[in-house]
């Protein structure tokens, strides 16, 4: 079985991120909030074609994009989008690229981003993140690339 780039991503009428009682990022009225998880073999251009695709699918209301509406996003790197509880009660990570790999690959997501013209907001790379939003539909879709 491949294991693919994966992003959990919900359309939201406001999101944020607190890490130590301070909001690291926050995006007010519609958008997407993006839960970003990165594998072993991952690379810089699954992110650009991540950072593609979540800057052009049609989730927002109408069926229109974040490119559409100049909607912003607010992506959170999250490891745990690799747990596996298939057996036992404890999930293991061991699909989950570590850190040294992990962070510059969220990073690279964000960038790319950026350059096509999205307004991003981000958590904190491995800070225990408060995360809140207002699910719109609700709506969540889960992107692999």
């Amino acid at each position: 079985m491949m294991v693919r780039m994966r992003a959990v991503v919900q359309r939201v009428n406001g999101a944020s991120v607190v890490v130590d009682g301070e909001t690291v990022g926050e995006i007010v009225g519609p958008g997407l909030c993006v839960l970003v998880g990165v594998t072993h073999e991952d690379t810089p251009e699954k992110a650009a074609q991540l950072a593609r695709k979540l800057w052009s699918v049609r989730i927002l209301e109408g069926e229109k994009s974040c490119s559409d509406l100049a909607a912003p996003l607010l992506v959170i790197s999250q490891f745990t989008l690799y747990g596996d509880a298939r057996k036992g009660r404890r999930p293991t990570w061991n699909a989950a690229a570590p850190g040294e790999i992990a962070e510059p690959l969220v990073d690279e997501v964000v960038a790319r981003l950026r350059e096509l013209g999205a307004h991003v907001e981000t958590g904190r790379f491995g800070a225990d993140m408060k995360v809140s939003l207002t699910n719109d539909g609700p709506f969540t879709v889960i992107v692999e690339v």
